[in-house]
């Protein structure tokens, strides 16, 4: 099957028109030709600066992977990259590159959030294996999806949750599993970043764009709005803003749960209840305080778990701090309450047990040490699997999103209904699980 087309036939076949008119035929992911034995795998990544750039480093400091195109909306961060990478092809639109760079086996997708999926979406549609930065998508919908086409395809996927694969939380994971405090009862899971709490309102102003910066490209599927500079949106704060990041939570609790949900065995959350402050009309609030109720599994204690998320200034009660005695809790990690004892996984950090005394003497699993973006070049080559492919951090990110939306309605328990894809007790909810995407930005599986 021949995949040689003109930019006008992709935008047409990835991008819906303005009438909602979609005209894409059916990709047969073979139609990539596979890396061969001793050579490269031939790679784009979406973004230049920032996470993209220790991405790129990642994947291509063994040499298993070889750059050869980048996309960044600020063309300052693409040609700073050349430095580096002299022989990149440097694109502003990522639907461009994706066009034009016809050889492409593999990309990454490290750029603000509510782009993830459009960009990952495009890239899975074109048979590309995806490295994806965490949170994996920025509404629920986008990331169900993106799950369900890479396992359709059977691509290979990695969401950037890298300290999953280091030897502290694989080894946590290990002695949770190995029943070191016994059955978990429940778990609370932190992090002191303040990834929002600005309730002032959107300055009323427009200013100038950077003649680097292509701002229509970076709002993408977002409703258009004026640029405002100072840091505002770009290159950062993003992150506190509603349409865009996923506040402290999406940034963090994609790192945070991951030991939890990998150890505990987790699926989709029966129910979730936020007791902290609301969003503003544009931005994340800080000092969440998120309740989870999942279905309980051999590692827990009962026929469900409970686990609380706190950020900012938020922490868990004095009755779970008392039980490290003198110990203070970490600025980010966990707690695992155990039948038999406590266990404290700080980020980035090797768990602790407690009470002390009671562990005199524990001998902990021998775990190695693995290197995430490796594990995936590797995959993409046929040698091994990755461990956080989108069928594990697809649903570890859906919980997390879950809990972006309860702080919407707070203090009201959502009853949460994985399979429809849908809260069942409170309606006005289900709207946050799907964006309306930008008219002329609809991506096919996504709108």
């Amino acid at each position: 099957m021949s995949h040689s087309f003109s930019r006008r036939d992709f935008l047409r076949r990835t991008v819906l028109t303005s009438a909602g008119l979609w005209a894409a035929a059916p990709y047969v992911t073979s139609g990539l030709r596979a890396a061969a034995a001793g050579e490269s795998l031939r790679h784009a990544s979406f973004g230049a600066g920032g996470m993209a750039a220790s991405d790129i480093d990642g994947l291509t400091r063994r040499g298993g992977a070889k750059l050869v195109a980048v996309a960044d909306v600020d063309l300052a961060y693409a040609e700073a990259l050349k430095k580096k990478f002299p022989d990149v092809k440097i694109y502003q639109d990522w639907r461009v590159l994706l066009d034009q760079e016809k050889s492409i086996q593999s990309v990454n997708v490290s750029v603000p959030d509510h782009m993830h999926g459009p960009i990952a979406m495009a890239a899975l549609q074109l048979g590309m294996n995806v490295y994806c930065q965490k949170p994996l998508t920025h509404d629920l919908y986008e990331t169900r999806r993106l799950t369900e086409v890479a396992r359709e395809k059977k691509l290979v996927t990695q969401m950037g949750i890298q300290i999953h694969s280091s030897g502290v939380y694989r080894q946590a994971v290990a002695m949770i599993q190995g029943g070191a405090i016994g059955k978990v009862k429940e778990v609370h899971a932190f992090s002191d970043g303040k990834w929002g709490g600005d309730s002032s309102p959107r300055p009323a102003r427009a200013d100038s764009v950077p003649a680097s910066f292509d701002w229509s490209l970076w709002l993408g599927i977002a409703a258009e709005r004026p640029f405002i500079g100072e840091g505002y949106y770009h290159p950062g704060n993003w992150r506190k803003r509603l349409d865009f990041g996923t506040g402290t939570f999406g940034d963090m609790g994609c790192h945070i749960y991951d030991p939890v949900f990998k150890a505990l065995a987790l699926t989709s959350p029966l129910s979730v209840r936020s007791e902290g402050p609301t969003p503003s009309e544009w931005n994340w609030a800080i000092n969440a305080v998120v309740h989870y109720v999942f279905p309980g599994t051999a590692f827990t204690d009962g026929k469900t778990v409970k686990v609380t998320w706190y950020d900012g200034d938020a922490r868990p009660p004095q009755e779970v701090q008392a039980l490290l005695g003198e110990d203070k809790l970490p600025g980010q990690g966990s707690v695992f309450l155990g039948t038999k004892g406590v266990m404290v996984l700080p980020h980035i950090g090797s768990a602790q047990l407690y009470p002390e005394k009671d562990f005199e003497g524990y001998q902990r699993p021998k775990v190695e040490e693995q290197d995430h973006w490796q594990q995936y070049v590797d995959a993409c080559l046929g040698q091994g699997k990755t461990s956080a492919n989108f069928d594990y951090s697809g649903p570890l990110t859906e919980a997390i999103l879950l809990g972006t939306v309860a702080c919407r309605f707070p203090k009201t328990t959502l009853d949460w209904n994985a399979k429809q894809l849908q809260f069942t007790n409170v309606k006005e909810a289900n709207p946050f699980v799907r964006r309306t995407y930008r008219q002329g930005w609809e991506v096919k599986g996504l709108s």
